[in-house]
């Protein structure tokens, strides 16, 4: 006789496909993945850095990276659902890397291929005076940790600009989450991980 699923597996394909930023070129990416307590990565790579890219010559003068990420996670627990955390870096006026966005999206609920499309935002100064003295010592306003992006501790103090737009795509396999209970089947009530257990 089998035994019972004690934990359920959720495994991501896909990649950060390209980004839309009008006034920046020469763009390369990081990412890395926030989930909580119940969660483990079982295979695959957790963060990483892409190549530097440039605008192609179409219409939408997209940054194209197709920078491929691959992850499989188990857990208990659906609470603490991994998100991926991007920041786009690249060049200002006097050749310094700075942050040119951060975004975070959750890992698609249901199983099958997903295309996301983040807003980005970058941190801003406080005031006209800290924000020349960063734009001349090319030491502009960025987190530390880019995670943070992904926790709600602290984002109501922070002063933010929207910046550019990131699109990424997914491809999600889930196994043994209907054997704990749990139903993220794309055909039910909006919330996708409702417990079904009768």
């Amino acid at each position: 006789m089998a035994s019972a699923a004690s934990v359920f597996l959720l495994n991501v394909t896909g990649q950060i496909e390209s980004a839309e930023f009008p006034e920046f070129d020469e763009l390369y990416c990081k990412y890395c993945f926030v989930y909580g307590h119940d969660w483990a990565p079982t295979s695959g790579v957790e963060e990483g850095i892409s190549q530097i890219a440039s605008k192609n010559r179409n219409i939408k003068q997209e940054i194209v990276w197709n920078f491929p990420i691959e992850i499989t996670f188990k857990s208990t627990n659906p609470y603490g659902w991994p998100q991926i955390v991007i920041s786009v870096y690249g060049p200002d006026t006097f050749g310094n890397d700075v942050v040119r966005g951060y975004g975070a999206v959750h890992l698609p609920f249901t199983p099958g291929r997903h295309k996301k499309t983040i807003p980005l935002f970058v941190p801003e100064s406080s005031s006209k005076l800290q924000k020349f003295t960063s734009w001349f010592t090319g030491r502009r306003p960025e987190f530390t940790d880019p995670k943070v992006v992904a926790q709600g501790d602290g984002r109501e103090v922070t002063r933010v600009r929207s910046q550019g737009f990131l699109t990424l795509s997914f491809n999600v396999v889930t196994k043994d989450l209907k054997k704990l209970g749990y139903s993220n089947s794309p055909s039910e009530p909006p919330n996708p991980l409702m417990m079904s257990r009768p």
